[in-house]
């Protein structure tokens, strides 16, 4: 789905659940409210694997606004402190985003959903508690400025960039730290997220779009695009459908998709040693369509 701005991530789902007439509907991977762009959705079987593609690195556009700090650390909070923003150059800009890019450590937004002591942070931040929270290692694969923008003469600079990263990376905290390191605050203005791992927005549909033709990702091509593929016999395929095991995969512990010659995917396996010996065994099974169309479940 392309999510629309102002919409939760529950949103769309309780959505999808009235167009596809089903309660079995999940999301992989939250979106704020202001953030549009791409929540890869599954519904019935297929809620068996968001928490794989929950795992995969995503990619966002975004706007940085250097000179103010707010206390979400995006364009929806308060603007708690402002600092000139005259002095930044792309020079400095390009260092401190270095700095910034690879392995690194981060503290997330306190008004996240990072969950304290079993409650989300930001109920916490909003019943007046103050909330640190714990720096967490994330790695920012790309960093990239596109354009910087002087605004208010000169008093606060926009940045357009392109971030892609690690699953729970906040590109609000991203903001705030960048803003940090060139002694400026910085805050989100504007967050799009253009791709999921295998999945891309430009094969997102929007909501108005989906209520006019309910269209949805065949199940085997989603695993296939997530997993590597092994290519099953008939027998193979029989096997694993009722959960035993068949000859190993030769990858070790990497979960494999399991693809029957008809080109449904019955199982994702992994190799296990048992009684000696080595041996795929289905740790997901899918259970086998049982006509056409039955696969269509993601």
């Amino acid at each position: 789905m392309d999510k629309p701005q102002g919409w939760t991530s529950h949103d769309v789902v309780g959505r999808i659940r009235r167009l596809a007439g089903t309660r079995k509907v999940g999301h992989a991977g939250t979106l704020d409210p202001m953030a549009t762009g791409l929540l890869v959705v599954g519904v019935n079987k297929a809620t068996r694997l968001l928490t794989a593609i929950t795992g995969t690195d995503k990619t966002y556009t975004a706007t940085i606004r250097l000179g103010q700090s707010t206390v979400t650390d995006d364009a929806e909070g308060e603007v708690v402190q402002t600092r000139l923003a005259n002095a930044v150059t792309p020079e400095r800009v390009a260092e401190q985003v270095a700095a910034l890019t690879g392995e690194i450590l981060q503290v997330p937004s306190a008004v996240s959903a990072v969950k304290v002591a079993g409650r989300r942070a930001y109920d916490r931040v909003r019943a007046g508690e103050d909330v640190t929270l714990d720096a967490r290692p994330v790695t920012v694969h790309e960093f990239t400025v596109h354009e910087l923008r002087r605004l208010d003469g000169g008093r606060l600079v926009d940045l357009d960039v392109t971030v892609r990263c690690s699953s729970g990376t906040y590109i609000r905290a991203l903001a705030r730290d960048l803003g940090e390191a060139l002694e400026t605050g910085g805050h989100l203005t504007a967050l799009r997220r253009t791709a999921v791992g295998p999945f891309d927005v430009a094969d997102a549909l929007t909501l108005e779009a989906l209520a006019e033709r309910f269209a949805m990702t065949e199940l085997s091509e989603a695993a296939a695009g997530l997993f590597p593929v092994r290519e099953l016999t008939e027998h193979e395929a029989h096997e694993l459908a009722f959960g035993r095991v068949v000859a190993p995969t030769g990858t070790g512990e990497t979960l494999v998709a399991g693809r029957a010659p008809d080109g449904r995917v019955i199982a994702l396996v992994s190799d296990v040693r048992r009684r000696g010996a080595d041996v795929a065994k289905p740790q997901l099974v899918f259970a086998p369509a049982e006509g056409p169309g039955q696969g269509r479940t993601a």
